[in-house]
């Protein structure tokens, strides 16, 4: 076996120790929304529209909401690092210093309490907004209700990320994917108890799956937060007495969290503006949109799996100096990537039909065969978005959060927004278009972000070389 393989395959087993984890986690937790979309879809195509159009005012907030807390994970992997290399007395798999963790966890808490909050209030407003931007006023009129029952599950959903990111952070997420394969059958079960209202509770139909949403976040958190109480080495640092976080670690999570917060809503933005274009093409658009995007959305997962666990061990290796290691991460994890994506690519252009099936009962000719073409498109648009997502990942582990937001200024909003209007509207071809110029955004910014790390890496070894010497 030559060298250069040998040594990829030994990197991507150590890349996989956390990053197939947190894939199989972010697969697990995607199935939510995918078992929502398709309880939509059984509903009829305009309950999928409005329930799409609720999920993406949803997500756009709770991904911001995410983005402030994502850092702890880095923090507290740097910190274990250094405390590993300096030999002190807390081992490895203790990590820092337990006071350090501690008011981490608690100053995620509180900063997750605060978004979440906001975060329900400008739902609820965005709700009654965007029929002024276009959209179909019966499709609004029904994603509202959607909108209310799942605001509340805001908060409980990020109290989960914090405590997510700390586990993240001291590599040891086994209970994610527990928690999170359980709650894809709860959440099955209470959809269907909440729509069609059996065991006496009322029927709520489509706003019903905005409740189950919620319930399932509150649910979720409760269980992992009772998992790490009973992890020996979680449970002597978890606190939630959000009220004793010193100030000064609230304001460099937050100083850490805002540009990654940014940089999230910039891209689930972009995405949000997408959704809202389509549906200026009518509701078949948007349900065959919201289909195909989901789909993305599921794969995307197997980026987000490797971004983390590569942003986790970039910090870990920088701490310790290695540069060299920290850009073979980079290549590990954007080949393993890449692996995944062309398989998935097959599947789409291979089996459309069955691919396409969960999501519409044949009685939307149109929407299915937008679908069709879209499929298409993504079976190419998915090996950029999974690179920019990694290399959104990879920046972080440098602590070069700034970086990524202005880079995904550029790529979608400067360059993805404008051919997506000029090829959706310009030239006639609607809704394919409008995903042509999404592709292109994706482009251009995996392309920037991944310069910018390599050159980001470069720096840090030759700081770290003159200070060596």
């Amino acid at each position: 076996m030559p060298p250069a393989l040998a040594r990829l395959l030994t990197d991507s087993r150590a890349l996989g120790t956390l990053a197939v984890p947190l894939a199989l986690t972010q697969l697990a937790q995607v199935a939510l929304t995918t078992t929502d979309t398709v309880m939509m879809g059984l509903l009829g195509t305009e309950a999928l529209a409005a329930g799409g159009l609720a999920m993406v005012i949803f997500n756009q907030l709770r991904t911001m909401g995410v983005g402030l807390v994502t850092a702890v994970g880095n923090q507290v992997a740097a910190a274990d690092a250094r405390a590993e290399s300096q030999g002190t007395e807390e081992s490895a798999d203790a990590g820092a210093p337990r006071e350090e963790l501690r008011d981490l966890v608690r100053a995620s808490l509180l900063l997750s309490t605060l978004a979440g909050l906001a975060g329900a209030l400008l739902m609820v407003l965005i709700g009654h907004a965007v029929v002024f931007l276009g959209q179909d006023p019966d499709v609004v009129d029904a994603a509202q209700p959607v909108l209310y029952a799942m605001a509340p599950g805001l908060l409980p959903c990020l109290w989960f990320q914090a405590i997510r990111q700390f586990t993240v952070g001291m590599r040891r997420p086994q209970a994610l994917l527990r928690i999170t394969i359980a709650s894809i059958a709860v959440n099955a079960g209470l959809n269907w108890i909440f729509i069609h209202g059996t065991w006496g509770l009322p029927k709520l139909g489509l706003p019903g799956i905005g409740l189950a949403t919620t319930s399932v976040y509150a649910l979720s958190f409760l269980a992992l937060y009772l998992s790490a109480r009973r992890d020996p080495q979680l449970a002597p640092v978890l606190s939630l007495s959000i009220w004793k976080a010193r100030p000064a670690t609230l304001r460099r999570l937050t100083g850490l969290g805002t540009p990654i917060a940014a940089t999230y809503g910039s891209e689930a933005g972009f995405f949000s503006v997408v959704a809202l274009l389509v549906g200026s093409f009518g509701t078949a658009a948007l349900a065959a949109h919201t289909a195909v995007n989901q789909l993305v959305y599921i794969v995307f997962q197997i980026a987000v799996g490797l971004s983390h666990a590569a942003s986790i061990g970039v910090s870990r290796e920088l701490a310790l100096g290695n540069t060299a290691s920290a850009q073979r991460l980079k290549s590990t994890a954007l080949a393993c990537a890449a692996a995944v994506m062309a398989v998935v690519a097959i599947v789409y252009v291979v089996l459309p039909g069955a691919v396409l099936a969960p999501f519409f009962e044949g009685e939307s000719r149109t929407a299915t065969n937008i679908a069709t073409h879209l499929l298409l498109i993504a079976a190419v648009m998915q090996f950029f978005d999974c690179a920019q997502n990694i290399g959104v990942g990879l920046l972080r582990g440098l602590d070069d959060t700034k970086g990524g937001f202005r880079i995904t200024l550029v790529g979608y909003w400067l360059v993805g927004l404008p051919a997506a209007m000029l090829l959706g509207f310009a030239t006639g071809w609607e809704t394919i278009g409008i995903w042509l110029g999404l592709l292109i955004g994706l482009a251009t910014t995996a392309l920037l972000l991944l310069r910018r790390f390599n050159r980001g890496v470069r720096l840090r070894g030759t700081a770290t070389a003159m200070a060596n010497t």
